[in-house]
């Protein structure tokens, strides 16, 4: 019988010992920290307290809620040799090209600067109307969703490039990759979107360096993971004016301070990780296969490459 320990850290996950044993009663499920994990075989948790899975001897696996497995990876303390999967849900890739779409738009038709917080009285003011097809949006990171993401923006008539790690080549996609194919994405993108995997190269990239690339005026999507961006060096540029605007959906603290200064900075537009959830069920199902799967001897689903980071 498989044996589960539910981790949380930022996030409790008791919560989902109820639907767990509601799709398979057999499953013996405990909870951390009420329960060690001494004689746990599977992790389930995003981002775990760092160095607790080291301390579970008898692990097999350690099973991500979500895509991301960047809260896991970054754990110095993980046994290297330990299989690490993901949630795989093929309604993400949907969901995240309407957010992604909408958040282009935001800046494209000009709302963010109708939608004005630090303005001191109404103004009717109609911000300049330009065609999508002269509208450049650079795209990091073309993998499943960042491909799907860019051929929804090019679909809808924008001027898209993308820039991967190595070459990909895409339908209607200007292609990049590498340093140099890097600086020449971010030369010509008037909004840059972030859907890169987190790996040490490419936490911190959306940074001063970065920022300094791209066109005066550009705009900012962040739908990666918060810990490619550098927020001190976001405000900076939004400061100066050099940079237009922000949308941010992730953070490498969720929530969000409070007290945060992105909150309250007129340029920049918070939104609370929303932009692609993997639905309950497809969450619930694979940690029940994993489980079985685990305990028979048989690979997972979705394992992770460690060297790529997803």
């Amino acid at each position: 019988m498989p044996k589960l320990i539910l981790i949380g850290g930022i996030l409790d996950l008791g919560f989902m010992k109820a639907p767990l044993l509601a799709a398979d009663p057999r499953l013996d499920i405990t909870v951390w920290p009420e329960d060690d994990g001494a004689e746990a075989e599977i992790a389930v948790c995003w981002r775990p307290p760092a160095g607790l899975l080291g301390t579970m001897p008898k692990l097999k696996l350690v099973q991500s809620i979500a895509a991301g497995v960047d809260g896991v990876l970054n754990d110095a303390g993980l046994d290297p040799a330990l299989t690490v999967a993901r949630i795989v849900d093929d309604s993400l890739p949907a969901a995240m090209s309407e957010f992604v779409l909408w958040s282009v738009l935001w800046f494209h038709r000009g709302l963010d600067q109708v939608v004005l917080r630090d303005r001191p009285a109404i103004i009717w003011r109609r911000p300049p109307q330009q065609a999508a097809a002269d509208r450049r949006i650079g795209v990091l990171g073309l993998g499943e969703i960042g491909g799907r993401v860019a051929r929804a923006l090019s679909a809808q008539g924008f001027a898209v490039a993308g820039w991967s790690r190595t070459p990909r080549s895409l339908p209607g996609i200007t292609g990049h990759h590498g340093p140099e194919g890097l600086d020449a994405l971010l030369a010509e993108s008037e909004i840059l979107v972030n859907l890169l995997p987190l790996t040490p190269r490419t936490r911190g990239i959306l940074g001063a360096a970065t920022f300094a690339k791209l066109p005066r005026g550009a705009a900012v999507i962040n739908v990666g993971r918060g810990e490619h961006l550098v927020p001190e060096d976001l405000i900076a540029a939004l400061d100066s004016g050099h940079l237009r605007g922000a949308v941010l959906d992730v953070f490498a603290a969720e929530p969000l301070d409070p007290a945060h200064p992105l909150w309250t900075h007129p340029r920049v537009l918070v939104t609370p990780h929303m932009a692609a959830i993997a639905s309950d069920g497809a969450v619930i199902g694979q940690i029940v296969e994993n489980a079985w799967r685990t305990a028979c001897g048989r690979p997972p689903l979705n394992p992770v490459e460690r060297g790529r980071g997803y």
